[in-house]
């Protein structure tokens, strides 16, 4: 079965239903911040830094978010402002189905496909200039040909000078009907992975005669998501072991898309942010696939989320609340603490749905579902959204991740909570400064935690970042001299503490 939106540009386009030192000596380290709201419960917790565990390195691409053609919003003068603020330095391009029915030329859509065009490709490539960005581009593999994606890649690279590195083939190829779920465009005669797998050899061999320093990426679908796992009658193996044995060492890297196993009018806060405990192993299994596949290839393979939030399709409260900042949060650090290159929000800007899943055992009040990091001001019936260009919670969600990421090539380290419910991520940055994000997932306790990091130099400050329930973005405050101490968390919260050396 296929669910289908109704003609509305701007809704995430179809999804099947089918379907996160040496020194020996111990630091107390903490800085004390009013909570979000009086709770009734208080419980003492212990978060311990392990300096000598090293994780992973954050790519510069790390942050990223979805952009469309469709977009009416996306040019608007303060949307560069407000992207570079949040730490975003990915953009994906034409966003989602429909690049699959986009040709780039005319900036038109295939008969059928209501997203036309808003924005050409040129003027979002001004947006990324001015995000200080850079682009991630998804040519047409569903009408388009090898021919019309290399002379993409010549007019952006060789005529406008772009210099676009990171180019992927198709969206979400497995949904044209290769699994009986038929919701991507595809003209093929004949589909499934195997001809994806031999189209995509072409693509890559004419978009690298015109530039042979682009790297490109392959549809891959996530494991242990539908319909990894799946051979379709004729076949003999899964999409991705059919598509990695094909194209072996031809592939930079895998484009994959996740949006948790949650189902509309099944969410639940709990479940949703208890749902990143699945992304360790995903992550392990599309290495193990790069070592069987791609050769010498295998060490350098890069992983990039293009597609990620919460809910396939049907946007509820769950959305736009509070929960989904948490979960953005916990989801974009698990990525890059197992290694991730790169995670693209779906999307910057979508639109109001008053039609998913509103129930009040969900977190808030709100009526009405929204994919976007920021509000387009839309309207349906007598439900309307913030003014245009407010931030939804999860934007300073993601605030929060680039507050405690700093700069590139920052190390994730390990890092441990004895409270279940309290998530702990821990970085090294460049400065030396560690940084902590800490999520409070309990809706009802605060939690006075005690920051142990072994090994770590004293420090002479602390800059706190705290976002929760009474919150209307992200506030700062700088603390100096504590050594000792605790750090208080309120339910449902985030709090960044990067602690700066001397």
């Amino acid at each position: 079965m296929r669910w289908k939106f109704p003609v509305i540009p701007w809704q995430r386009r179809q999804r099947s239903w089918l379907g996160a030192s040496l020194l020996v000596f111990v630091f107390l380290l903490s800085v004390s911040v009013v909570p979000a709201y009086a709770a009734s419960n208080v419980t003492n917790g212990q978060v311990t830094v392990n300096l000598k565990q090293y994780l992973s390195t954050v790519s510069p691409l790390a942050i990223g978010a979805n952009a469309a053609v469709w977009d009416g919003s996306l040019l608007d003068a303060n949307v560069p402002g407000l992207l570079s603020q949040d730490g975003i330095k990915v953009m994906r391009f034409p966003g989602g189905s429909t690049a699959d029915t986009y040709h780039w030329q005319t900036n038109t859509v295939e008969p059928g496909d209501t997203s036309a065009g808003t924005d050409t490709f040129d003027q979002f490539m001004q947006v990324v200039q001015k995000t200080g960005a850079v682009p991630i581009i998804t040519v047409n593999y569903g009408s388009g040909t090898p021919a019309e994606a290399a002379a993409w890649v010549k007019y952006a690279n060789v005529t406008k000078h772009y210099n676009i590195k990171y180019w992927e083939i198709g969206n979400e190829v497995y949904g044209n009907g290769s699994y009986g779920a038929d919701w991507e465009y595809d003209t093929h005669t004949q589909i499934g992975p195997a001809t994806y797998a031999n189209n995509a050899a072409q693509f890559i061999q004419q978009m690298k005669a015109v530039d042979p320093l682009i790297q490109v990426g392959a549809v891959l679908t996530m494991p242990g998501d539908w319909p990894d796992g799946v051979v379709a009658a004729g076949d003999t193996q899964d999409w991705n072991h059919t598509v990695l044995s094909i194209l072996g060492s031809k592939v930079d890297f895998a484009a994959v898309h996740w949006y948790t196993e949650q189902q509309p009018g099944t969410e639940t806060d709990a479940g949703l942010l208890s749902s990143i405990s699945a992304i360790p192993g995903k992550v392990s299994t599309l290495r193990s696939l790069f070592k069987e596949y791609t050769g010498w290839k295998a060490p350098f393979e890069q992983i990039m989320v293009t597609e990620d939030n919460s809910i396939p399709y049907n946007p509820g409260k769950q959305t736009v609340s509070l929960v989904n900042a948490l979960f953005l949060a916990e989801n974009y650090l698990a990525w890059l603490d197992n290694g991730v290159a790169n995670v693209d929000w779906w999307d910057i800007h979508n639109g109001i749905v008053t039609w998913g899943n509103n129930d009040p055992s969900l977190y808030g009040s709100t009526q009405f579902g929204d994919y976007g990091l920021l509000s387009v001001g839309g309207s349906s019936g007598s439900v309307t959204e913030p003014p245009a260009e407010t931030p939804f919670p999860a934007y300073y969600g993601l605030q929060e991740v680039h507050d405690a990421l700093g700069s590139g090539f920052s190390s994730l380290v390990g890092a441990t909570s004895n409270q279940s419910l309290v998530t702990v991520f821990a970085v090294r940055q460049l400065d030396g400064s560690i940084a902590l994000l800490l999520v409070n997932t309990d809706p009802n306790t605060s939690y006075n935690i005690s920051l142990s990091v072994p090994g770590y130099l004293p420090f002479h400050s602390a800059t706190v970042y705290t976002y929760g329930e009474t919150s209307t973005s992200v506030s700062v405050t700088q603390e100096h001299g504590a050594a000792t101490g605790s750090q208080v968390l309120a339910p449902y919260s985030l709090t960044t503490v990067v602690l700066h050396p001397w």
